[in-house]
Formats: structure tokens, sequence, C-alpha cells
């Protein structure tokens, strides 16, 4: 069994401890934006869309969104997430973080003033995930894309592990401790989807889903990573999923 090295009191306390990871792996990073930069189209030119304005909520230390700023030249990305020792290394990496929440007061944006969401390993940790897709809803224009990632329950090795009764990777029980499952990180995850599942959520949450693709997941152990990058071809073994939707 591996332990976290601070006891939380409750989430809150958990995602401030700078133990905690909040970083995804490049590789899933990549692929998602590359996702949004083929939806978005240039920015300029005489093809071009004009700038848009991109929010990548759950930022997290801001990996992901300085990963897809270089793809994304003339647009806006702009990190927001409510914890601030991950606002404070976000900032050093992108030039635009703002504190705001989901729940409670909601996000610091006017109703429909976003063209995207980047929302990467978030829906996952989440206590009512229902609300905080209301609330992407709310800030995003109609026909405005949400780019979700989050892994998969039902990952090509998930599968043996419960054949075998072992807890899934990715699944915890405990926010000090890990306990019948692989790994050495306690992560925090509340919910798990499988691709159906996540299908379902999100169009009845008011988007129409438009692709669902897999990335690979960067803990697997590197003798397995050639097979982590083959299952990408088919999401459903896939170890991350990514959800490409827009706002109906």
């Amino acid at each position: 069994m591996t332990t976290s090295p601070v006891k939380p009191r409750d989430l809150r306390d958990f995602y401030e401890n700078p133990a905690v990871p909040v970083a995804s792996g490049t590789p899933r990073s990549l692929r998602q934006a590359r996702m949004l930069a083929r939806a978005l189209g240039p920015a300029t030119g005489s093809t071009g869309n004009g700038a848009r304005t991109v929010l990548d909520i759950g930022c997290g230390d801001g990996t992901a969104a300085a990963t897809a700023a270089p793809l994304l030249p003339g647009h806006r990305v702009i990190g927001v997430d409510w914890s601030q020792d991950a606002l404070r290394r976000a900032r050093t990496r992108i030039p635009y973080a703002v504190r705001g929440e989901l729940t409670g007061g909601g996000l610091p944006f006017a109703a429909e003033s976003a063209d995207a969401v980047l929302f990467s390993e978030v829906i996952e940790h989440l206590v009512d995930p229902d609300a905080a897709l209301d609330e992407i809803r709310r800030v995003l224009r109609p026909g405005g894309h949400l780019m979700l990632s989050t892994p998969n329950l039902a990952a090509w090795y998930n599968r043996a592990l419960l054949l075998a009764g072992v807890q899934p990777v990715f699944s915890e029980v405990s926010l000090r401790g890990i306990h019948g499952r692989p790994g050495k990180e306690v992560v925090g995850h509340l919910r798990l989807y499988t691709p159906r599942a996540l299908r379902e959520f999100v169009a009845a949450s008011g988007f129409t889903v438009v692709r669902l693709e897999g990335a690979p997941f960067h803990g697997v152990p590197r003798l397995l990573r050639p097979l982590d990058r083959l299952a990408c071809a088919r999401p459903q073994l896939a170890s991350i999923l990514l959800l490409h939707a827009r706002r109906t």
C-alpha cells in the first residue's frame, strides 16, 4: 500500500497539497490540442475565423494549456482553476490564469463568452459533474467546442484486472492511500466513465458528441506502452478518452 504524505481534511485540502499531481501526460495533451486546432481552424488569413477564446478549466499547473498554445496561434488560451497552488504554477507557463469554480458562484465569465473549453482530466474528480457541464454550457457560445478527456474505466488492462478480482487502475477508495490496485499516487478520482457512459452523459447535458478518440496513459509501465499506444486505435480499449462535443 502507498499512502499520501498528508492526511487531507476534505477535498479542497487534498487538492491544495503541492504533493498531489496536477499535470497530465504530454501525449494526451498533444492529441487533445490537435483535435481542438482542427475544430477551431486558423485564427488569421483569408480562410481564418478570427481569434477565439479558449478556456482551460481545471488547468492545474498549466501544462495542457502550454502544450496546446503553439498549436492554436492567434487564439487566446486562459487557464482556470480554484487551487491557488495550481494557479501559481500555471502562471509560470501561460500568460493568463484566473481563479474560478464550476460550482458555487460559477466561472468568472459572461454567458456565451467562450468559443471552446478544454476540460482535461477534471470530470473524474468532481462531486457534481452535472452542475459542471451546466456551467460549461453557460459560458460556451452556441456551437462552441468542448474538449473533454478522462480515464477509461474499460481500458484494456482494467478489463483483465477486474477478471482477476483486482481494483481497476484510476479508481480510488481513499484519499489517504492506495488499496487493492496497481499504482503509487493518490490523485482523488471520484468517478470513472466507460466510452458509452461518457457519450450518453455529455449528450444528456446539452451537447452533441462529434468524435471520441483514445490516448495513452503516461503511467503505464514502459514494457506495456507499445500495447497502450496500439489500443488508442479503439477508444473502447484506450487508457484515456478524448471526447469532442459541441454546445447544442
